[in-house]
């Protein structure tokens, strides 16, 4: 299966609920999905929340239409599920592009499930070696609107913790974190692409929080950083090239 080498690319939400300004979330995180892109969907619940806010729904909706996993909360497990939604999303997405190669090499009607337990388990020895080996991108999207002011904290610690617990990994993680809303815009950078966390401690003090939640705008603008940093990179190979051959 020649898929080690891949890139696996992931948005991560973390949200309290409901978006309130531009197009829909899900239909955002689908497009995201077609292009490769899983999005994750973490809802915060107050520690003291004895019903499910409404806007939770949507949480499931958006992970559903992105092809990935969802999780609701108590902000004091927070970090524990951050890790746990990134690596169950790894797998699964990677189940699926095993299905994809199963289905060419033995046909439409096999698929995983319907393999005999031996030989489901080696692939899935497969699927957690790709999972160890292939590159992994997690663009990290936080709500800051008004409500989740007293999250902050704790959506810091838990991002220093994933940053720390894929660390062991053989392949490459890069992680960048945006927020919404921004000073001026639905979506604002505060952390560019790095391979660890360590750094965001001096961030997460200056995050300002506002009343809008644009999420839909902010899914579409996620999936735009993922295509520039592309062509960021092809661009820095062609100077590369370009100055290898002049010398």
């Amino acid at each position: 299966m020649g898929l080690k080498k891949g890139t696996l690319k992931q948005i991560l939400l973390i949200t309290d609920g409901c978006s309130n300004k531009g197009e829909d979330p899900s239909a955002t995180a689908g497009l995201a999905y077609e292009q490769g892109i899983t999005v994750n969907v973490i809802g915060i619940l107050e520690d003291d929340a004895s019903q499910q806010p409404d806007g939770l729904q949507e949480v499931e909706d958006i992970a559903l239409s992105g092809g990935g996993v969802s999780q609701l909360v108590y902000k004091k497990a927070l970090s524990q599920t951050v890790q746990m939604v990134t690596k169950q999303a790894m797998t699964q997405t990677l189940q699926g592009f095993v299905n994809k190669e199963l289905k060419q090499i033995l046909g439409p009607e096999k698929s995983l499930e319907e393999m005999e337990p031996e030989k489901r388990g080696e692939i899935m020895e497969v699927v957690e070696d790709m999972g160890e080996t292939c590159d992994l991108e997690v663009l990290v999207l936080i709500d800051t609107s008004a409500s989740m002011t007293d999250k902050l904290p704790t959506v810091k610690e838990a991002l220093i913790d994933l940053s720390i617990s894929l660390n062991a990994r053989i392949g490459r993680n890069r992680f960048s974190i945006f927020r919404f809303p921004g000073k001026q815009q639905d979506m604002e950078k505060v952390f560019d692409w790095s391979p660890r966390l360590d750094d965001i401690s001096t961030i997460f003090p200056g995050l300002t929080s506002g009343g809008i939640t644009p999420t839909g705008p902010a899914i579409r603008e996620a999936i735009y950083q993922f295509g520039r940093k592309s062509l960021m990179r092809s661009l820095r190979h062609e100077n590369e090239r370009g100055m290898e051959e002049e010398a």
